[in-house]
């Protein structure tokens, strides 16, 4: 395949696993007791973005290895 296929099947994948892991870990103002006036009580109280974002390019790397793996050995 070329490269530009990987990088688009990568892209799906980056995608997919950021919705699937974005929702671990987090507290809501609601849980914390610290709800900023004005904003809905479920909001996130410390997103980590930056943290959720790292993890999750990890996780996507891997995901990603295994269908490339599958789409070269297992297919052919």
């Amino acid at each position: 395949m070329k490269i530009g296929t990987w990088v688009a099947i990568y892209f799906v994948v980056w995608w997919v696993t950021l919705f699937t892991i974005l929702p671990f870990g987090v507290r809501s103002q609601q849980e914390t007791g610290e709800v900023v006036p004005g904003s809905e009580p479920g909001a996130p109280a410390r997103p980590r973005l930056l943290r959720v974002m790292l993890i999750n390019t990890a996780v996507a790397a891997v995901v990603f290895l295994g269908v490339m793996w599958l789409v070269e050995n297992a297919w052919s």
